[in-house]
């Protein structure tokens, strides 16, 4: 593989990361914030 195909998978891996990162911090937020929640974690709000 290239480097620019090399480089290009890579960018769309760690976007990929990313958005699922932010699902992740708005999904429980929301849980917590509906109080429909039994997970442990809890984000703090500002």
């Amino acid at each position: 593989m290239s480097d620019k195909k090399k480089n290009r998978k890579n960018t769309i891996i760690a976007i990929g990361a990313i958005i699922l990162i932010i699902l992740l911090i708005v999904w429980l937020t929301y849980a917590n914030l509906a109080g429909d929640t039994d997970v442990a974690a809890c984000l703090p709000l500002l």
